[in-house]
């Protein structure tokens, strides 16, 4: 199998993707579009402009743009719309299962209630999953730069939701705000019988993936790339399998590493860590989930072995039932079978 055969076998490859933000997913032209729907104003005026200006520093050069962005989002239709675009994106790249983010209080704070956000994203979601027959799970997420207050308050309203959420998150800057100030809201959110997950280890150090893990007993990490800076957070990572889903073109974007070539992906994955690949703000980061793949595959050599290894970690990382995640196995190890 040469190169072209290769990457046309990881396009076909079927994926799941569990780390991604939905307004990060927001295009160009259809930030433009919704800013004429809703009567406002933007800095740009064109995508091109708009795109230009995606030359981030760090993640908080990308958050204020991408905050800016998401004032577009006002109605119901906005969000069914802005999740309908990905989804009909991404099963053309042959996602068969998303676990989406949504960031309730940057909306709220702005105005746009609770209730319009997570009923058009869940209305898309529903049409997705008979249509498209792409299967999901809702994740709404705390802003770690608010206080912890805000993100109590959050959980009160986010409960009256129940049955359309899978788990909780916690994600935004890193920089000073570790994930002990969110412990007694995620206890809370535990007790009602909801899953948590966190960012952690991106910009933070190997000690918030701790205190994640410890304080906020997550059952996934988002991120975790800097868990190599501690010999004994990995031996724990490989024992538990506790998952790392991790975003390359993300990281590259938001100078984490220089290049994909310095990427310790590949590193990570020799090591017996449960780490998968994702795409975080593709809008924003300059790929979607198979772009990830494939960048990753060339500037790693990655082998076929290496990206089934990756597919099926994703696989047993999500929150699909125990039947579904054989389904999927199944149609991965069909696909491994064309090699």
């Amino acid at each position: 199998m040469n190169q072209s055969e290769f990457e046309q076998w990881i396009i076909d490859l079927p994926k799941v993707e569990l780390h991604l933000h939905i307004e990060g997913t927001l295009e160009p032209e259809l930030m433009l579009d919704l800013a004429k729907r809703n009567g406002l104003s933007l800095p740009f005026t064109t995508s091109e402009e708009l795109k230009r200006a995606y030359n981030f520093q760090d993640l908080q050069s990308f958050l204020n743009i991408y905050y800016e962005g998401s004032r577009v989002l006002r109605q119901e239709r906005d969000f069914f719309d802005l999740t309908w675009a990905y989804l009909t994106r991404v099963v053309k790249e042959n996602v068969r299962h998303v676990e989406i983010f949504f960031d309730p209080q940057a909306h709220m704070k702005r105005g746009v209630d609770l209730h319009t956000v997570i009923s058009g994203i869940h209305a898309a979601l529903e049409k997705a999953h008979t249509e498209l027959r792409v299967s999901s799970k809702l994740i709404p997420c705390f802003l770690r730069d608010l206080p912890p207050d805000s993100a109590g308050q959050t959980l009160d309203m986010i409960l009256d939701y129940r049955d359309w959420v899978s788990a909780l998150g916690l994600d935004s800057s890193e920089k000073g705000r570790p994930p002990e100030l969110f412990q007694d809201v995620f206890d809370r959110a535990r007790t009602e019988g909801l899953l948590t997950v966190a960012h952690a280890g991106e910009e933070g150090p190997p000690e918030y993936i701790w205190q994640a893990l410890e304080l906020l007993k997550v059952v996934r990490i988002d991120h975790g790339i800097r868990c190599v800076e501690d010999e004994s957070l990995v031996q724990h990572l490989v024992h538990t399998q506790i998952p790392l889903t991790v975003c390359p073109l993300s990281n590259v974007k938001l100078k984490v590493f220089p290049s994909l070539e310095h990427h310790n992906l590949k590193l990570l994955l020799q090591r017996g860590l449960c780490v998968s690949i994702h795409s975080d703000d593709p809008a924003y980061f300059g790929g979607y989930i198979t772009k990830n793949y494939l960048a990753v595959q060339r500037a790693l050599n990655l082998q076929p072995t290496d990206i089934l290894q990756l597919a099926r970690n994703g696989v047993k990382a999500s929150f699909l039932s125990d039947t579904d995640k054989e389904k999927l196995f199944c149609e991965i190890q069909e696909h491994a079978a064309r090699l």
